[in-house]
């Protein structure tokens, strides 16, 4: 599973990886971005027959850009990663308005509160499984 890790802070990608790995996914699969604007730009590069990682995961509280700034400078692209990407924001946000929220952007697969563990690692790997995103 192709991951991407989005987010302002290097320990959380640290940890994340670490996370990942320990539930068995190769480091080399795993790129991140500390700037959410280098992250738009490297989605609107993609060419028609790129592939792009199978799951992101996207903090919401960022400078710059913030994880909902991030999904809707997407809506270019959307169409493109339908299906093929599922997005998963990764947060510290307890507000119930941020998971309504995200249920109304269709890139988004999920809604996982920080800190991330082995449990919802394993049910995003599968859903991947199910919905053939692998």
């Amino acid at each position: 599973m192709d991951t991407l890790i989005i987010d302002d802070a290097p320990i959380g990608i640290f940890l994340t990886t670490r996370l990942l790995r320990r539930e068995g996914q190769p480091t080399d699969v795993i790129t991140s971005f500390v700037s959410p604007v280098e992250a738009v730009a490297f989605f609107r590069q993609l060419g028609p027959t790129d592939a792009p990682p199978h799951v992101v995961l996207l903090d919401l509280n960022m400078p710059l850009l913030s994880g909902w700034d991030v999904l809707d400078a997407l809506k270019p692209v959307e169409a493109h990663l339908l299906g093929r990407c599922a997005f998963y924001i990764l947060t510290s946000s307890l507000a119930p308005t941020d998971e309504a929220r995200a249920r109304q952007y269709p890139l988004v697969a999920g809604f996982l509160h920080k800190p991330l563990d082995g449990a919802k690692i394993q049910a995003m790997q599968a859903r991947l499984r199910e919905t053939r995103l692998t």
